[in-house]
């Protein structure tokens, strides 16, 4: 068993490249979406 499959994801295939991927984009995003709304509304683009 790897350490990644030891924290929050306790799953078979936590480790995988596949989940670490979808992981990172999900996190990715999450924050790009924060800037996005963080710059909306803190200037008037429109």
């Amino acid at each position: 068993m790897s350490d990644l499959n030891r924290g929050i994801m306790k799953f078979k295939g936590a480790d995988s490249p596949i989940a670490i991927a979808i992981s990172a984009i999900v996190i990715a995003g999450g924050i790009a979406v924060l800037i996005w709304w963080a710059l909306q509304s803190a200037y008037a683009f429109s």
